[in-house]
């Protein structure tokens, strides 16, 4: 009887790994839906360095990308639809894109928010919980009206450490997985009253280790930056690119249609 067990509990473990394995092949296979990342949405400064000119899209930049983007018939998509479409098939509107912003920065809620709105657009805002409220960051009540503005609020952890250097420790308060995505997480669902479902990997950064235990915090995405997927870990990998203060309107058309 024991052995029979043994057996069943085999072929039990065999069936989902090989289940596991067919749906990442299939998700795998799905073609990749363009996801965009930005950080501060500003005019450029005699001190931004050439390396943070890639994080920084000026202002009349960012506006003639949005509009490119409404004029060439993209239709923006939030991540409940990009899962059900990685996971289920779930069909898309005509020529999806996600817009995601990360950081918190106020001028996502002051310059973006208004740009989105003005063609129907919806956004994905990674917040750094740590920033929340002070100079030149969104407030709680800015976040709260994102997301009931219907734009999608995830997490970024704490205070953007990279994930692959997390440690767990006996006590709460220096576990790292606590400190930066558990408690986090917490904080932005009271802010939203919303199950946050969806995080970014702060400076894009993750390695294989790391994702089952990001996984195991109850995510159903999770947003790298421009490194391959994961072929085991399809849903913990997905890629998005920098639309860099650099880029012409053509330059980030083009990357739009040929990076995925």
């Amino acid at each position: 009887m024991l052995k029979q067990l043994f057996s069943a509990s085999v072929l039990c473990l065999f069936g989902l790994t090989s289940f596991a394995q067919g749906n990442n092949a299939a998700i795998m296979a799905r073609k990749q839906v363009p996801i965009v990342c930005y950080h501060q949405i500003r005019d450029w400064t005699p001190k931004d360095s050439k390396t943070s000119k890639d994080y920084i899209i000026p202002i009349a930049a960012f506006k003639q990308h949005i509009k490119m983007l409404a004029d060439s018939g993209y239709h923006t998509i939030l991540p409940d639809q990009l899962y059900d479409y990685l996971t289920k098939g779930t069909a898309l509107p005509s020529k999806p894109i996600m817009l995601t912003f990360d950081d918190t920065d106020l001028d996502q809620f002051t310059i973006a928010r208004p740009e989105l709105k003005k063609y129907g657009f919806k956004g994905v805002f990674f917040v750094m919980t740590v920033s929340i409220g002070r100079p030149h960051y969104m407030t709680k009540e800015q976040i709260k009206q994102l997301s009931d503005e219907g734009n999608v609020i995830a997490a970024h952890t704490w205070d953007h450490h990279r994930v692959d250097r997390y440690k767990h420790d006996p006590n709460p308060k220096k576990d790292d997985w606590v400190v930066q995505i558990e408690k986090p997480t917490k904080k932005l669902e009271e802010i939203t009253g919303k199950k946050i479902d969806y995080f970014a990997y702060p400076f894009g950064v993750w390695k294989k280790p790391v994702l089952p235990e990001v996984k195991k915090y109850g995510f159903k995405l999770a947003f790298q930056l421009a490194d391959k997927r994961d072929p085991e870990y399809p849903l913990m990998t997905v890629r998005r690119i920098l639309d860099s203060g650099y880029w012409t309107t053509k330059t980030f058309s083009n990357s739009v249609k040929h990076s995925f």
